[in-house]
Formats: C-alpha cells, structure tokens, sequence
C-alpha cells in the first residue's frame, strides 16, 4: 500500500497505481482489498452517515441509540451507537461480498484518517 494508515483496531490504505485493488480496509483480524468505486463509496458514505449522526445528536434523548445506513450499487455501509460513540459496519455488494466491521473504541481515530489519505 502506498498510503496506509492504523490505529488500535484498524487500518486503512490506499495505492492510486494498483491495478484492481486501490483502498485497503482492515480491522484487528479480517482485510478487505477494495476497488476505486468501492473505496470512494466508502469513505464518502461513512463521512456522510457520521455528519448525520451529529446533526441528529440534538434531538436525541442522553440514553438513545441511533442506527443510520447508507448503500449504492458497490457498497453498504451502516453506523449504530450514540453520536459521540458508534460502531461502523460494511457490506460489498459485488463481487467478492465482502463484510467488515469496526466497534466503536475503533472509529474515532478511523475516521478521522479519510480524509487524511487525500483519495479522490
């Protein structure tokens, strides 16, 4: 991988002159390799759920858990927890039909990396 970064429980990478598998997703025991069009789905559809997480934050009660998922023809991807802690959960839906998930001690650090691997 060109660009790979980790944290406890993930990593995340990403080589734009691979042939076929551009993005790398892991966790602490599984590894996904992904496309282009799956990876730019990923990552943006996860900033995406976490952004509608916050917005909602407000109008959720302290003890309220909260499910948000998003897919398109490449990709599922669901977020579940509170807006400050969450899980994050994917599913390939071509090909390979991939699945991987991440608890949410994993997804702070994760997240904050997308945009830090400067993909697209």
């Amino acid at each position: 991988m060109r660009h790979l970064k980790e944290g406890p429980g993930w990593r995340l990478g990403y080589d734009p002159d691979a042939d076929v598998f551009k993005g790398l997703v892991a966790g602490d025991r599984w590894a996904v390799e992904m496309t282009q069009p799956e990876f730019a789905d990923f990552c943006r559809i996860t900033l995406q759920l976490v952004e509608t997480l916050q917005i909602m934050a407000s109008e959720l009660m302290a003890e309220e858990r909260i499910t948000c998922e998003q897919e398109t023809a490449h990709i599922w991807v669901e977020v579940e927890g509170f807006p400050s802690q969450y899980s994050l959960r994917f599913i390939l839906l071509q090909g390979r039909q991939a699945e991987g998930a991440w608890p949410a001690t994993a997804t702070s650090t994760l997240l904050q990396t997308i945009p830090a691997l400067t993909l697209f």
